[in-house]
């Protein structure tokens, strides 16, 4: 079946349907990382984003239900060079396209991926739709009547309805009023306010023995503290920061009752609270290759990134300071408190798939509920 990208500016790119057929509108935005793809696909951060991969071939090993990311796809739409259809990995349960298709989700394959990523470095990232159903003209107008990604509430429409608990002994979400397994109680005890979370940060938290219960992102600081835990983290999520004006209120309201972990979103909303506010990048950071340092040890890490937006750090008061940046283009890539238990990294230390350089972060925020 036929399919088209269509970007704002008008630049059409023909190929073939890869997933179902219908019409999918969202921010078009570019990844480089080499694998990952079944993680990128059910990330919530993507949520209102159409993401073009830059690697040649997607789908040679396959889908499996065990790297999902969240409860469902997050991705309005995928643009691919070329999709394999024999997935060689002993774990794979249905190839790309199937999954695409059972899932509801438009994607397009066969389309010069190099040329629109080209497309979005020169003119930044821009709203574009992909359709089996109409011509590039009239999906082009259909474009022109859609909500800019920046006025949309993402966290909202991704965030967890009710809250769950995740803890070392448990497979996945566990209702609260289910009860604890038996065994040895929790080493630490979590709340995170779910703007967009990975499961592979509360997987990562699990395995240094913490239980985390997750909160919907209109929960506020009295429902966070109030079964008394030991640390805060602030997830990763979509859309404008600009947007999550009552998020940053509640963390003003949490800052200096409990260590605080803010990552990516979670940096950006540290940020705000601490008197900054963000600003749009050109195209962003997306893929697993992007080095970071640590302004106060000089190490430099290969982080995965997933953001489009970043902080500005002449404005950060009242303590906050820049602990680490981009080598790239010099934007912050993480926040430290000169006083109180707060951080944050704006990159991903759960990687999934990868790199793992920086997993140790998970670590330090543990060690510092040791010392509380």
């Amino acid at each position: 079946m036929r399919a088209y990208l269509v970007l704002e500016d008008g630049s059409v790119f023909e190929g073939e349907s890869l997933g179902a057929s219908g019409r999918a509108i969202g921010e078009v935005v570019f990844n480089t990382g080499m694998t990952g793809y079944q993680e990128i696909l059910t990330d919530p951060s993507y949520a209102g984003q159409i993401v073009a991969l830059t690697y040649p071939l997607i789908g040679n090993y396959g889908i499996n239900p065990e790297d999902f990311e969240s409860r469902r796809v997050q991705v309005e739409g995928l643009i691919v060079r070329e999709a394999s259809e024999s997935p060689s990995n002993w774990r794979s349960a249905q190839t790309l396209g199937a999954f695409l298709k059972e899932k509801g989700v438009v994607a397009i394959k066969g389309v010069d991926t190099r040329a629109i990523t080209r497309a979005l470095r020169v003119k930044g990232v821009m709203m574009g739709t992909v359709t089996t159903e109409e011509a590039p003209d009239a999906a082009l107008s259909a474009l022109k009547s859609a909500p800019d990604y920046a006025k949309i509430d993402f966290a909202r429409r991704v965030t967890v309805e009710d809250p769950y608990r995740w803890g070392p002994d448990s497979s996945g979400p566990e209702p609260l009023d289910r009860p604890r397994p038996a065994g040895a109680p929790p080493l630490h005890r979590v709340a995170l306010l779910d703007c967009g979370v990975k499961y592979n940060i509360i997987r990562s938290l699990a395995e240094l023995g913490c239980e985390t219960t997750v909160y919907p992102c209109t929960a506020t600081a009295d429902e966070l503290l109030r079964d008394n835990p030991d640390g805060i983290m602030l997830s990763p999520g979509p859309g404008d920061p600009a947007q999550y004006g009552y998020i940053v209120d509640t963390v003003k309201r949490l800052a200096g009752k409990k260590p605080i972990l803010g990552v990516c979103l979670g940096n950006q909303i540290l940020g705000c609270a601490f008197g900054s506010r963000t600003f749009k990048l050109k195209f962003g950071h997306r893929g697993s290759n992007h080095p970071v340092k640590d302004l106060q040890t000089g190490r430099v890490s290969i982080t995965s990134q997933n953001h489009g937006y970043a902080v500005d750090p002449d404005r950060l008061k009242d303590g906050m300071e820049v602990g680490f940046v981009n080598l790239n283009d010099g934007t912050v890539e993480g926040l430290r408190h000169r006083e109180l238990p707060i951080f944050s990294i704006q990159y991903h230390p759960e990687a999934s798939p990868g790199p793992m350089d920086s997993a140790y972060f998970f670590r330090q925020f543990v060690d510092v509920l040791d010392r509380q």
